[in-house]
């Protein structure tokens, strides 16, 4: 038999390339970062009270050594956790991206950067959900064309990858702890019960002030896959019923994303930062970062607490802002019933979630969904004794011509 403590056992392995620079002004301070990793446990660190080994790479300067310490570690047989800081480079001849190194120049990076392609190489086979890659690095001007270009930073398809690469020429902070590993540490020591690595990285992103143009990781593509349907799904087109009376428009909801005090527990909102991702399309992280963010505060306040709610509210009008009409609908009306069981029926809250669903279910093309989630929506509205009763009715007469209707699916 195998030896079974062997298997369970952990590794951190904690890497520090060279220091990004913007006019003498330093952008990300790998070696400080590695400092104020260093004091938290390996257990939170790695989600795991396994017995685990730490090693360290500060201020490497040959890429064989650090690739010996990533092979060590990538054979653990138990939970790993691989953080990377530093400047992302560019070997101008074969276009390969690498990460600088501590003596690393313009000229030298083939011989003194490490691979990213190494990176991968030595995690892809690893056991599925074992391997947590965490990064806070910076593109510098020869790299981040190329990061463009892909669209990402491929690491391996068998890791769980999570972190930040910012731009080059952004004004730096100095030798401190760069704002995305400093948030991801004080969630850490500041969370009653360990959020899962998804969620820190919403709370990171929410309280660190990113530069403008950060690439996070994971991107929309690939948050889409582990995404439920009911955030990620598109409503297809498909012909109508004739025009209806117009429905309460979005106007009561479009500005449930806008910050309002922060939830319990007392963390920096990250409201702005999901609602710039919405406003510039990118739809699929917004969805997935507040997500991770209702989850979190459903653990700490418990499911249909008012601030659980008010984050249910939230992701379903950034599925109307997504045109994922469907999917609002069912928020909307969920969190409409949650506040009716707490709140009057006349309340400006319950009835900002009934005009909200109603509109977006107005907006539905599909005459599957629109009737899925016509009996709910119909329900709720006619619980709110002041709401506008030709509302009702045209819901009503609406939902009697798609039953009508021949079905088109």
């Amino acid at each position: 038999m195998q030896n079974l403590g062997l298997e369970q056992r952990g590794h951190v392995l904690l890497i520090a390339g060279g220091p990004a620079v913007h006019r003498r002004t330093v952008q990300v301070a790998p070696s400080a970062n590695l400092a104020a990793l260093g004091v938290v446990p390996a257990s939170a660190l790695l989600n795991s009270g396994v017995s685990s080994d730490t090693t360290y790479l500060d201020g490497a300067r040959d890429p064989n050594l650090v690739l010996t310490r990533l092979r060590t570690a990538a054979a653990t047989r138990g939970p790993l956790l691989v953080y990377l800081s530093g400047r992302l480079t560019v070997d101008r001849r074969s276009r390969r991206l690498h990460l600088a190194l501590a003596t690393t120049t313009a000229g030298s990076v083939r011989y003194t950067a490490l691979p990213w392609e190494w990176l991968a190489a030595e995690l892809r086979d690893r056991p599925a959900r074992s391997t947590t890659v965490l990064l806070d690095l910076v593109a510098d001007k020869t790299a981040w064309p190329l990061l463009q270009e892909y669209g990402s930073l491929p690491v391996t398809p068998s890791a769980e990858v999570y972190g930040v690469v910012s731009p080059p020429g952004f004004a730096g902070s100095g030798n401190t702890v760069s704002g995305y590993t400093r948030c991801w540490i004080d969630q850490l020591a500041s969370s009653p019960g360990r959020p899962a690595n998804l969620q820190l990285h919403a709370l990171a992103l929410g309280a660190a002030a990113l530069p403008p143009g950060t690439v996070v990781l994971p991107t929309a593509r690939e948050l889409a896959a582990p995404t439920s349907a009911s955030v990620a799904a598109s409503v297809p087109v498909q012909p109508s019923a004739p025009a209806a009376p117009e429905a309460p428009g979005p106007t009561a909801t479009a500005t449930a994303i806008t910050p309002t005090p922060t939830p319990t527990p007392t963390l920096t909102d990250p409201r702005p930062h999901i609602h710039a991702l919405a406003t510039a399309g990118r739809h699929t992280e917004a969805a997935a970062l507040a997500q991770a963010w209702e989850e979190h505060v459903v653990q700490q306040t418990g499911p249909g607490s008012p601030e659980a709610t008010r984050w249910l509210e939230i992701r379903a009008d950034l599925a109307r802002m997504a045109g994922t009409f469907g999917t609002a609908t069912r928020l909307w009306t969920s969190a409409g019933l949650i506040r009716l069981a707490r709140q009057s029926p006349d309340a400006p809250e319950v009835h900002a979630a009934a005009a909200g669903a109603l509109y977006c279910w107005t907006q539905l093309r599909d005459q599957g969904t629109a009737l899925d989630t016509a009996p709910e929506l119909i329900r709720f509205l006619r619980a709110l004794r002041s709401f506008d009763s030709r509302h009702i009715e045209m819901a009503q007469q609406r939902l009697e011509f798609l039953h009508r209707a021949p079905s088109r699916s």
